[in-house]
């Protein structure tokens, strides 16, 4: 919450991860395919609500099957969850495919 009051909300981490020290690469630079993937509740969210309705409950599982989730609320963020461009279009595909929804990709973001 305090970084999102000072930062712009692309510069706001969509989750936390504390590590004891980053991991090294042997030339001394961070080894970003040594970083710990984020657990589910390392993600800042609101508290959990379910999903309403037979779109919401479509595309909940839809976001959850994407982004690797145990479960996704109707408050959560695609793109805060983790999402991007690539996985925004595999989530239009899908939601066609399962809820008959068509959506825009700019109408997703």
């Amino acid at each position: 919450a305090h970084l999102a009051g000072q930062l712009p909300d692309y510069m706001v981490p969509a989750a936390f991860v504390p590590l004891a020290e980053l991991p090294l690469t042997v030339n001394g630079k961070l080894d970003r395919k040594a970083l710990p993937a984020p657990a589910d509740d390392a993600y800042a969210r609101a508290a959990y609500e379910a999903p309403q309705g037979a779109v919401e409950t479509a595309l909940a599982e839809i976001w959850a099957e994407l982004l690797g989730l145990e479960r996704v609320g109707r408050h959560d963020h695609f793109f805060e969850l983790g999402g991007h461009s690539l996985l925004a279009v595999r989530l239009l595909s899908r939601l066609s495919q399962i809820a008959g929804v068509e959506l825009s990709l700019a109408m997703l973001f």
